[in-house]
């Protein structure tokens, strides 16, 4: 009952951004969600990447995927929202797939789930961004609560470098080091 009650919220939420019949101003994000990203998670040691990509001024598309290259993977694309608090701050949602393998879901396709997340992303100066989200995983029977921060620099429009610290993922809690390219 409580996972639908967070996929109808998200769902609703992401309904009325995308529908509100504001001034453009007031409906544009105060962030790019259009970008690839490649990243490595410190211990365990991971490889990976990511997409973003906007398929309406209040909402994206996502997907990811790390590995340790040891049969593993945790795999995931979505949709999300965002939409701007104030000049400075986005909140954002996401709902997405989940294909993930390890030594405790190990079938040879994987296991399948879903994420719920909602976030905020805000700006600290002209280049400096900080976040967080909160979610909840279901995979099998499984159901954990997830979250991560995050700190980027924008060094040039086109390309910033962060941390992430992830809590209760699928590799556990997690730094993860990332560079992002604007598409």
């Amino acid at each position: 009952m409580r996972k639908t009650l967070i996929a109808a919220g998200l769902v609703l939420a992401t309904m009325s951004a995308a529908h509100a019949e504001t001034p453009a101003t007031n409906t544009m994000s105060n962030f790019s969600y259009d970008y690839a990203e490649a990243r490595i998670g410190i211990d365990p040691l991971t490889y990976g990447g990511g997409f973003s990509m906007s398929i309406h001024p209040n909402a994206h598309i996502t997907g990811s995927i790390d590995t340790r290259f040891k049969g593993d993977w945790d795999a995931n694309v979505g949709v999300g929202f965002h939409a701007p608090v104030n000049n400075w701050a986005d909140i954002t949602g996401e709902i997405k797939a989940l294909n993930v393998k390890n030594d405790r879901y190990n079938s040879a396709g994987g296991k399948m789930g879903v994420e719920v997340n909602l976030g905020v992303r805000q700006w600290l100066g002209p280049q400096f961004e900080v976040g967080g989200k909160i979610g909840h995983t279901t995979i099998s029977d499984d159901d954990k609560v997830i979250g991560s921060i995050t700190g980027r620099f924008h060094a040039t429009e086109l390309f910033s470098i962060g941390a992430e610290g992830k809590f209760n993922g699928l590799y556990g809690d997690q730094i993860i080091l990332t560079t992002r390219f604007k598409l």
